[in-house]
């Protein structure tokens, strides 16, 4: 087995630790079981550490990672994207906005132009009730600019645990609040793909 090898095998099973198979308190990323809706964030040790600062999606376990020096992170319970609008990758925070304005996407109007198209001319301005809640985090790529992906608040915390946004992480209000103010401009994004093989290695 070659250092690639070795390297690819180990980025693996250090995903699968981060994403809650070591981690106490954390849902198996594999795992059909209910997710609680919402629980405080908590500021854990990670059985395999992730770069610091820098922000991880795991939608199979419905959490968000910000990761800290020595180890640790901060974990959020999150909502995610529909099967077919979430686009793991990577990115990178190309903005910040509190109490931000919303405009559906051209994409969201024509899957729905029911729900969003009397907002496509003027949008939404920011406030309660704005689906965007009470902070943004703007998620770009050097290639495409700024991807209308955003990690952003919620008003509805039956939905944190589900698989129900346009492809946008959200956190409850509160909770999207103290993630807003720990992540910097220009920070590391990952969202990590769905049904994260998390047993099979390049060894087979």
């Amino acid at each position: 087995m070659n250092a690639l090898t070795t390297r690819r095998t180990a980025l693996k099973l250090g995903l699968a630790s981060a994403a809650g198979l070591a981690v106490p308190g954390l849902p198996r990323a594999q795992t059909s079981a209910p997710v609680p809706s919402v629980v405080p964030p908590q500021l854990m040790r990670l059985a395999t550490p992730l770069p610091a600062n820098e922000v991880h999606v795991f939608p199979d376990a419905y959490r968000l990672f910000w990761s800290l020096p020595g180890g640790q992170a901060w974990i959020y319970a999150i909502r995610v994207g529909r099967d077919g609008l979430y686009e793991p990758g990577e990115y990178y925070v190309g903005a910040k906005k509190e109490w931000p304005s919303w405009t559906p996407t051209p994409g969201m109007i024509e899957r729905e132009p029911e729900k969003y198209q009397k907002y496509a001319d003027g949008g939404m301005p920011g406030g309660p009730g704005n689906p965007l809640g009470a902070r943004a985090l703007y998620l770009f790529t050097p290639e495409r600019g700024d991807t209308f992906l955003r990690i952003h608040g919620t008003d509805d915390p039956g939905s944190i645990g589900r698989a129900v946004s346009n492809g946008c992480a959200g956190l409850i209000n509160e909770q999207i609040t103290q993630l807003y103010d720990q992540v910097p401009m220009d920070a590391r994004v990952v969202l990590h793909p769905k049904r994260l093989d998390v047993i099979t290695t390049d060894q087979g």
